[in-house]
C-alpha cells in the first residue's frame, strides 16, 4: 500500500522534570520493588492500525512479559527511546485459549500468523535464529490491542477514548513508506526474513473466521446509559457497538 505515515512524536506539555523530582525518583527506586515491570523480558516491534480505519497505521513497540506459557502481556510505546509515550497494551494468548472465548469476544482479537510469516513482526537487535524460535510460538497466537494515545494525529496528550486496534493480515496493507522507514532504522529486511520464516507453521485450526473483527471495521464508541446502583450478578459482558 502506498501512502505517507503521519506518525509523530509530539512534545508532552508541562514543565521540565525538576531536580527534586529526579532525586525523589532515585530514592524511591532504591527502596521499592517493580515486580511487574521487571518481568518484562522481550521487545517486539510491529504495526497496528485502527480497527475502523486501516489508513491510520502506527509503529508499535511491545515490551512483554509471560504470565505463563499461554499468556503474555505487553506495554506498547511509540518508540523504544527513554522518552517514549505509553500508547497502549496488548494481551497475547495461545490458540487453545482463544478458542475458549465466547464468539462475541473473538472479534476483538487479531491473528499473528501473517505478521510473523511476512517478517514485519520482529525483535530489534536480536539475531535471526533466536528471533525465529519465539516467532514459532507467536505465529500460533492471537492478540487483543487497545491504544489510548492517538499519536498518529499528533496529539500531545492521550485524548479521546481507547480504541481497538488490528494487525496486518495480508500483503499490500502496510504502507511502503512506513515499512521502509522501519527497515532502514533497524537495519532489517522484511523480504529476507519472510523467506527465512517460510518453514514456520501457523495456527493449527487456521485463522478463525471471527478473528480480525470478522473482516469488518470495528470501533470503540461511547454511549449514554443509566448508571446502575446494583452489584453485578453475572459475568455477562456489557453491550458493545460495532461501526
Amino acid at each position: 500500500m502506498e501512502g505517507k505515515n503521519v506518525s509523530t512524536h509530539p512534545d508532552v506539555p508541562g514543565e521540565a522534570t525538576h531536580t527534586g523530582t529526579s532525586l525523589l525518583e532515585t530514592a524511591t527506586a532504591a527502596i521499592q520493588g517493580f515486580g511487574p515491570v521487571n518481568k518484562i523480558h522481550q521487545h517486539l516491534c510491529a504495526f497496528h492500525f485502527y480497527g475502523h480505519d486501516m489508513t491510520r497505521q502506527v509503529e508499535a513497540h511491545h515490551f512483554c512479559g509471560h504470565q505463563n506459557e499461554e499468556f503474555r502481556q505487553c506495554l506498547i510505546y511509540d518508540s523504544p527511546g527513554a522518552d517514549a509515550r505509553l500508547i497502549g497494551l496488548e494481551y497475547i494468548i495461545t490458540e487453545a485459549l482463544f478458542l475458549t472465548l465466547p464468539d462475541s469476544e473473538k472479534t476483538l482479537w487479531h491473528s499473528h500468523e501473517y505478521e510473523v510469516k511476512s517478517g514485519v513482526l520482529f525483535m530489534p537487535g536480536v539475531p535471526g535464529p533466536i528471533q525465529r524460535k519465539d516467532m514459532e510460538l507467536v505465529c500460533k497466537t492471537y492478540g487483543k490491542v487497545i491504544h489510548f494515545w492517538q499519536v498518529d494525529r499528533g496529539d500531545n496528550l492521550p485524548l479521546g477514548i481507547p480504541q481497538i486496534m488490528m494487525a496486518l493480515t495480508r500483503d499490500g496493507q502496510l504502507y511502503d513508506t512506513l515499512a521502509q522507514d522501519v527497515e532502514k532504522r533497524y537495519k532489517v529486511s522484511f523480504a529476507e526474513e519472510k523467506e527465512k520464516r517460510a518453514y514456520i507453521k501457523g495456527l493449527e485450526n487456521g485463522i478463525h473466521p471471527l478473528a480480525n473483527a470478522g473482516g469488518v471495521g470495528i470501533q470503540t464508541v461511547l454511549r449514554e446509559v443509566d448508571c446502575s446502583t446494583k452489584p453485578v450478578q453475572s459475568s455477562t459482558a456489557p453491550p458493545r457497538v460495532f461501526v
